[in-house]
């Protein structure tokens, strides 16, 4: 995901736009995460996820392969470590 301030977003709005049609754009205002900046292919797509609720077995393939794609933020590598104990 990326990330920047609220001055650098107004400063560059029309790159932060075009970064969001392809990842999530965290801002962050005094060092705090405040508002994220998403296409709006992928707001309808959290909205209707939102909306559904399945066993796994029954979830859909988009849903699956979003899961498949997916990265965890490094700061939680820590928690593979409790998965071999």
């Amino acid at each position: 995901m990326t990330r920047t301030t609220a001055s650098r977003f107004e400063r560059n709005i029309g790159e932060y736009k075009d970064r969001a049609k392809h990842e999530p754009v965290e801002i962050t205002q005094n060092g705090k995460r405040e508002w994220v900046l998403l296409s709006a292919d992928q707001y309808d797509w959290l909205v209707a996820a939102h909306r559904r609720a399945y066993r796994v077995v029954d979830l859909p393939k988009s849903v699956v392969d979003a899961i498949a794609k997916s990265k965890m933020d490094p700061r939680y590598d820590y928690l593979n470590a409790l998965l071999d104990e």
